[in-house]
This record gives C-alpha cells, sequence and structure tokens, in this order.
C-alpha cells in the first residue's frame, strides 16, 4: 500500500529528475585563520550553539541520575560509562525506552535534547533544561499527549529533522525517503555557522589565494560570496529566512542571497499566529511582525539594533532605541522626529524601572517554549482604545492586569489629547473580516487597495476576501496582480479563484513566468481545475513550469501531515478518488487525531462504498479520536440524528 501511494504521488505531482548538488562548504573553522575577530564575537553565540554534539562543555543540564515525572510519563537521566548522555523514558502507556541523546539545541533560556528514535530520526523531547532555574521541566504540561498521539515527541510535529534542523545547522538538506519513510538527512556544519548567512566558502578561498573566481554554478560577488549583504533589505531577508514563520519550498537550506519568496511562503497575519490587530500570538519568529513596522517602512534593518557576530544588541536597554529616538534625531532616518523620548514627559513611568523601557509599551513580550520571552518586533503604539474591536491584547493591561482597556485608553488619551496615533487601523477591518468576511468585504477590499498599508497586512485582506461570498473583490482588486510586492501579487491571484473560470484563466496566465517562485506557485494553484484543457505554446510552458514549481515544494514536504491534505485536495480537484483516499490516509497515518482527514474519509467511503464502509471509518477514526467534537457530530449524521 505504501508504495503504491508513493508511486501514485510521483505520477500525480510529474515530479523532474535530478536535483543540484550544493557548492563546497568549507567550515567555520576554516574562516577564523583570516576573520579572528569575527569568530571570537561568534563564538558562544546563540547561533553558534544552536545545534551542537553532546559534551561536558555543551550540556548544561544535570543528567547525573535525575528524573523528571508527567501525566503518567517519567524520565530519567544518566551519564554513561564512556561519557555519553543518556534519556530512559516510560511512556503513560507502560512502555520504557533508553535513547542516547544524539544532539543538544540551544543554550538559554532553556536547553533541549534531540533524540534518535530509530536510524537517521531525529526528535525533540519535551522534558527541557530551565538554564535560569536549574530544573527539567515539560514543554507543554496542559497537553494530554499519548504516543499515539501527533504531537507527542515522537510524532512528525516534534521531528527534528523536518521542522527545525535547517534553522540550526549550516549546508542542511533533509533526505527524507517517502517510499521507506526514513532520513538521510546531511548538514555541512552543525550549528549556524558563517556559511549560514555567508554562503559556501570554496569560492571566497579562491579569491584569497589570488585566483580567478570560476565555474561555480551561484551568483557570487567580488569576493565569492553569494550573499554580500549589499543592501539594508538583503540583510533582512537573509535573517528572515530562519526568523519567520513560513513553508519551505525545498528539503535543503536555500543557498544565502536567494530572495526569499523563492524559498519559502510567508504565513500572513492568519488567526491563531497573530491577533487581529497584527500582534503576534503564535511563535512567528519576528519576520511577519516587523513587515508591518513604521521602522521597517523607513529602512531600518536588522543589523541596526543587533551586531550579526555576536547576536546581542547593540547597546543595553533603552539605549539601542535612543541612537535614533533622541532629541537630536538621525541623518541616516530623517523622517523621525526629534525628542527626547526616554523621559518621564514621553512614558510617564518612573525613570529607571522596567515599566519605562521603550520594549515594555512598544515591544511587548510573549512567552513560548515555557520560559522563553520573545518581544513583538511590530514596534507598535500601544492602542488600548481598539481592544473591544479587535479583541488583542494591549501593552498597558498586560502590565496593569487589574485594569481594564478602557480604563489604558482614557490614561493615554489624556497624557497625549494631540496625537495623530490613535486614528484608523488595520486591525479594525481583519477583525471584522475575521468574523464575517462578506460583511467586512468592501471594508477588505479598500484596505486591501491601499498603497499606504504594510503589504503583509494588504495581503492578509485578501487572503480573508477568499471565505467572503461575493465574486466582486476579485475583479476590483485584479489591478493587484502587478503589484510591486510579491505578497501582495500572490495573495491577489489566490483571489481570482472567486472570479468566473475564464477569468481566472485569463487573469493568472500572466503570473504563471512571474519572477518570483511563490506568485509562480499561488498562479499554478489557481490554475488547478481550470476549464481550459490546453493552453497557447508560450503560456502552456509557463504553466508547466509553474506546476512544476508547485509540486517539487510539494515534494519536499512529504514528511508533513499537512502536505497529504494539500496532496488529496489537489487529487479531488483532479477527480481522483483513489489519490485523495490515499493522501487522506496517509495525513491520518502521520497524525491519528486529524480529524479533518478522518472527515474527509468518512465522505468518500459513504460516496462510493456506501453507509456501512463509512461507518466502518468513522469507528477508526473515533478509535484514535474519541472524544472529538467533529467526529461525534458525524457520527449522529450517519445514525440519522
Amino acid at each position: 500500500m505504501r508504495l503504491r501511494y508513493v508511486a501514485l504521488l510521483l505520477t500525480m505531482l510529474g515530479l523532474p529528475a535530478g536535483a543540484q548538488v550544493p557548492p563546497a562548504y568549507v567550515g567555520s573553522e576554516t574562516c577564523a585563520g583570516c576573520h579572528a575577530d569575527e569568530t571570537a564575537r561568534w563564538t558562544g553565540s546563540h547561533h553558534a550553539l544552536a545545534w551542537t554534539k553532546p559534551s561536558p562543555e555543551t550540556v548544561i543540564a544535570d543528567f547525573d541520575g535525575t528524573s523528571f515525572a508527567h501525566d503518567g510519563m517519567t524520565a530519567r537521566f544518566r551519564l554513561g560509562a564512556d561519557g555519553g548522555y543518556f534519556v530512559e523514558v516510560t511512556e503513560k502507556d507502560g512502555n520504557t525506552k533508553e535513547y542516547e541523546v544524539d544532539s543538544v539545541a540551544g543554550i538559554e533560556p532553556l536547553q533541549q535534547y534531540i533524540l534518535e528514535t530509530e536510524p537517521g530520526r531525529l526528535q525533540s523531547f519535551d522534558v527541557v533544561w530551565d538554564s535560569e532555574q536549574h530544573r527539567w521541566f515539560h514543554l507543554y504540561p496542559d497537553q494530554d499527549l499519548p504516543p499515539d498521539d501527533g504531537l507527542h515527541w515522537t510524532g512528525p510535529y516534534k521531528n527534528w529533522n523536518a521542522r527545525c534542523a535547517e534553522c540550526h545547522a549550516t549546508g542542511y538538506r533533509k533526505n527524507y525517503d517517502p517510499a521507506a519513510r526514513t532520513y538521510a538527512s546531511f548538514k555541512a556544519e552543525i550549528g549556524v555557522g558563517c556559511e549560514a548567512c555567508h554562503g559556501p566558502g570554496e569560492a571566497h578561498l579562491t579569491w584569497a589565494e589570488g585566483k580567478e573566481i570560476k565555474g561555480f554554478s551561484l551568483d557570487l560577488d567580488q569576493y565569492g560570496f553569494s550573499q554580500s549583504f549589499a543592501t539594508t533589505d538583503s540583510m533582512i531577508q537573509q535573517c528572515a529566512t530562519c526568523h519567520s514563520r513560513r513553508e519551505a519550498y525545498e528539503d535543503r537550506s536555500p543557498f544565502p542571497g536567494t530572495p526569499y519568496h523563492e524559498s519559502y511562503n510567508l504565513s500572513l497575519l492568519r488567526p491563531g499566529l497573530y491577533f487581529a490587530d497584527g500582534q503576534s500570538q503564535d511563535e512567528v519568529y519576528v519576520y511577519g511582525s516587523f513587515l508591518q513596522s513604521k521602522m521597517y517602512a523607513k529602512g531600518v534593518g536588522c543589523g541596526d539594533c543587533h551586531e550579526p557576530h555576536t547576536a546581542e544588541l547593540v547597546a543595553e536597554g533603552n539605549a539601542v532605541c535612543t541612537r535614533c529616538h533622541n532629541p537630536s534625531g538621525n541623518p541616516d532616518f530623517p523622517s523621525l522626529e526629534p525628542a527626547d523620548y526616554d523621559s518621564a514627559a514621553h512614558h510617564f513611568h518612573e525613570p529607571g524601572t522596567t515599566a519605562a523601557e521603550c520594549k515594555s509599551c512598544h515591544m511587548v513580550e510573549r512567552v513560548y517554549m515555557g520560559n522563553d520571552w520573545r518581544a513583538d518586533h511590530s514596534f507598535r503604539v500601544p492602542r488600548p482604545d481598539l481592544a473591544t474591536e479587535t479583541g488583542a491584547p494591549d501593552a498597558c493591561t498586560g502590565c496593569h492586569q487589574d485594569r481594564t482597556a478602557g480604563w489604558a485608553a482614557e490614561r493615554i488619551a489624556a497624557w497625549h489629547p494631540v496625537s495623530d496615533n490613535r486614528g484608523p487601523h488595520y486591525g479594525t477591518t481583519l477583525a471584522r473580516g475575521r468574523e464575517n468576511p462578506t460583511a467586512a468585504a468592501g471594508d477588505l477590499a479598500d484596505l486591501a487597495a491601499d498603497e499606504s498599508q504594510p503589504g503583509i497586512v494588504r495581503a492578509t485582506a485578501i487572503w480573508l476576501l477568499e471565505n467572503a461570498d461575493t465574486p466582486e473583490p476579485a475583479g476590483r482588486l485584479a489591478p493587484l496582480l502587478e503589484n510591486e510586492d510579491p505578497l501582495v501579487r500572490a495573495a491577489a491571484v489566490g483571489l481570482q479563484i472567486k472570479a468566473p473560470p475564464q477569468e481566472r484563466v485569463m487573469r493568472a496566465i500572466g503570473l504563471l513566468s512571474d519572477p518570483v517562485r511563490s506568485v509562480r506557485i499561488a498562479a499554478a494553484r489557481a490554475m488547478l481545475g481550470s476549464p481550459i484543457v490546453r493552453l497557447p505554446g508560450p503560456a502552456q510552458a509557463a504553466l508547466e513550469a509553474a506546476m512544476s514549481d508547485w509540486q517539487s515544494s510539494l515534494a519536499s514536504r512529504f514528511d508533513f501531515p499537512e502536505t497529504h491534505l494539500q496532496l488529496a485536495g489537489m487529487a479531488l480537484t483532479m477527480r481522483s478518488i483513489p489519490g485523495a483516499t490515499a493522501a487522506f490516509r496517509e495525513a491520518v497515518r502521520m497524525d491519528p487525531q486529524r480529524s479533518d482527514a478522518w472527515i474527509m474519509l468518512v465522505r468518500l467511503a459513504a460516496t462510493t462504498e456506501g453507509a456501512e464502509a463509512a461507518r466502518a471509518v468513522l469507528d477508526e477514526a473515533l478509535a484514535a479520536a474519541p472524544d472529538d467534537p467533529a467526529l461525534l457530530q458525524l457520527g449522529r449524521e450517519l445514525a440519522g440524528e
């Protein structure tokens, strides 16, 4: 069954043979020979320690006979006679197995341990070490995660090879075999080394030796690097490759210097990831937040606040901000109004206290992974006056928890009676769009067309319109198919699914050859199921190339349950019931609690085999997820209740 499904996938996707072989990496130790100062700053940084092999120098947890128990699971930690580190895990079903620690992730405020559960398959263990409190703790203390749950530490969502390793390594390739369901992952260097940001160093060594740089496939600068950091935006995009919530198009690290949207599909301001006003809700890793900020719009980049080799701030506390936000201003950013921002006259709090720190009001922090406080990089003005409309939290009541948003809004209005920061905000429109996209369609379209708004906000408004029960915005916003922002173009072509079929095809054709992969893939998806069997010569070639982009991106994620849901949807559009059934089956094999996939399997069984077969599939589903409300409701429907 497995091999038949893989063969079906490959046939359906029409995958091309062969792949690009990465150029040579030389290792950070080689770089250190000439770049001693940079190496000294990098050594010991969070980048250098992002992923290491276990040793007394890298492991900070107490493995000397300690243990941790949680929800019927017990983990016992010990040191091996040969110097290895071991974890014996007794799961809540009573099964016990010991694992040797394969590797170590991070350093502070927590350190996580990577265990090899079968040859080549690395999993992130959920019991981690608190480097501040010097204790073990569980990352998900409120979740019931038995071993057969997709969210269990041995499941697909905690797989290190697929979900984490790319951003903790240099020159990484996942190498997943869907037929064998195994990994043969490769990394040029463990940890985030020099070449993770600058690119493979072989050509640079050629330059350093005074030789001509030739014979390399990448677009290199005069020094032999694929990433020259020539502009602020090039640094932002390079940092964003890891510091963003996104979907990768390939199974390897893109070569540094590759434009972001050639390698990744950036998550928009979707429910569950962001609050309606764009504040970070889940772990979104900065980039999507930063794109909303006035700082990004004015040309501020990562390197203005962060030293790239130490990965630390360039100054302590408010001094980071007052390098620009001060009475003299900063000539690099002339639109910034000079003023004494670090004063009680601005923040109205006791100087020198946490409340008087710029980030307390403008970079609200949330806790992820149990104890890791991370700041929202949208650099926003607190808007408690919008709380009732957006349902989003605000900086003021985050500290003053005994107060209301209304109280906070009144205080801000009293402190700053004349302010242009309390005008209309896109958050109110996005909130209405989440609640009822049809009723909010006009306002969402206005927001999408507003060139003064951040691209990620406009793209999110367009995405919400896909759920509106009206085709009108597809035509009204068709001019955005030529917008300079690839986020907006991709969203605009996605919206064409609401247009009449012939109009959809005519509008999408031009973007099949867009210079940006994200847009080409969005155009290919819009063309799926179109009424035209074959396009004229060049257009057909562009369609096939764009489809190949999409198909290869799906193939790089065969180890994701989410991918098989997409493949199932593709199969249904192509009227392949066996393909859809096989894809949904693979999704529930990976994640037995995936109720959306189970529901489709039940409905497909009912359509093709009848009520008895549907009931049998539902029984399977309820055995895996007995308390799922959607499955229970489906059971009542099948019973005629």
